[in-house]
């Protein structure tokens, strides 16, 4: 079986005053990744939403079709899987990544896609966003293989634009959601937005979880790893 997985971050870049980071994919099984697609982008046109769904461009008017993308992911195969970094600015890369933030981005990109499959196959597409993605991309490949001795399931790596594939826009949109949630409780000067509260209540009422919390390490439909860096002594 085969699987695709499309991942997205948001909040990872290391002096940008934001306290969380996220960094997620949807799983998507290749052989229905054209229908699943396709219906995503049918419900979009149903909403008349044309362009790229974004958290960061929320709006109350597109509140129903969020609502009805989140129905849409319960009613399907897709699985949404994401570590949550809580208290970013605790992180003390010298001590902890032998240096640059870019090693802890690379652990965290392991870290999500443990447990390392021992079935299956995985292509694994990440959001073009600068122009070190060739080099990240190979970095990924690298530790993965590293890791897995050479026997990495992991067999195909690929940057893609997130407005060229609507899965990318529904990993977007979930740990924007998660972000947020979580920002809201550490950051007090962080705008309130009660039409991003009322989907979050719907998000976590349809998922069963608190979003600012991780769920349980076995849980596979949606997944939320929770990970905060010990406090600096």
């Amino acid at each position: 079986m085969t699987y695709d997985l499309f991942l997205d971050e948001s909040c990872h870049l290391e002096h940008d005053d934001v306290s969380v980071m996220t960094l997620g994919y949807v799983k998507v099984p290749h052989l229905r990744s054209n229908e699943l697609r396709m219906l995503l982008r049918r419900i979009k046109e149903k909403h008349n939403m044309k362009k790229e769904l974004k958290w960061s461009k929320f709006s109350k008017a597109k509140i129903d079709l969020y609502k009805e993308l989140v129905d849409y992911f319960f009613d399907t195969p897709i699985e949404f899987n994401c570590v949550l970094v809580k208290y970013k600015e605790r992180l003390d890369h010298s001590d902890f990544n032998m240096g640059p933030h870019d090693n802890y981005y690379y652990r965290i990109i392991f870290y999500l896609l443990h447990p390392i499959p021992t079935e299956g196959n995985y292509r694994v597409f990440i959001d073009f966003k600068d122009t070190r993605g060739k080099e990240k991309l190979e970095k990924i490949h690298e530790l993965l293989n590293e890791k897995c001795q050479g026997q990495s399931p992991f067999s195909h790596f690929q940057h893609l634009r997130s407005h060229e594939n609507e899965f990318f826009q529904l990993t977007d949109f979930f740990i924007g959601a998660i972000a947020y949630k979580s920002r809201l409780k550490n950051e007090i000067d962080l705008p309130l937005n009660e039409s991003k509260q009322d989907f979050i209540s719907y998000l976590e009422l349809k998922s069963g979880f608190s979003l600012d919390e991780g769920t349980a390490p076995w849980e596979t439909k949606f997944k939320i790893s929770d990970h905060q860096p010990k406090i600096r002594q």
